[in-house]
């Protein structure tokens, strides 16, 4: 499975993370965890791909790539290569990417659970300002019953569409 990712950002390995970028005291060791999770999937140590590893850990909800791209560009990141970044971390696994209706391809980290979980969770998406959040697990049950087709025991993806806070003001 590794051979089939290319090692596609051009220049030498990432010896941190992206320039500009500040750094907190545990930094270097987020850095060195970023760099062995890429290493276990076969992917190579980029600046760029570390960039975008760490945008994707510290977000909160699923970011587009114009999002991401953007928060990106001071470091000398440009869109191609956060997309090609983006694209190769799904492929690999350390991402998930969705569409929430509005044609825009939103990324996230895909996080470890519990062994015997589903990694999907279901999302919160406002029909008024187009905000994207995630909802924890438990929050939605799905239950297959009588009648239902028996492709929803393996439910791909649930949103809930509504007002945010800040709109239902």
């Amino acid at each position: 499975m590794a051979a089939a990712f290319r090692g596609r950002a051009k220049g030498p390995a990432a010896p941190s993370v992206a320039a500009g970028a500040s750094e907190p005291s545990s930094g270097a060791s987020i850095v060195q965890g970023l760099r062995e999770t890429l290493r276990g999937v076969g992917l190579r140590n980029t600046a760029p791909r570390i960039a975008v590893l760490r945008e994707l850990d510290a977000a909160t909800a699923p970011l587009s790539h114009g999002e991401i791209a953007e928060k990106l560009q001071d470091a000398g990141f440009d869109r191609a290569t956060v997309y090609r970044n983006l694209i190769d971390l799904t492929e690999a696994g350390l991402a998930l990417r969705s569409d929430h209706g509005d044609h825009i391809w939103r990324f996230e980290r895909k996080r470890p659970e519990a062994a015997g979980t589903n990694h999907k969770h279901p999302h919160f998406v406002c029909v008024e300002c187009g905000t994207v959040s995630c909802l924890p697990t438990a929050s939605i049950q799905v239950a297959a019953v009588a009648g239902t087709p028996k492709s929803l025991r393996s439910v791909v993806d649930v949103q809930v569409k509504g007002h945010c806070d800040t709109c239902a003001d």
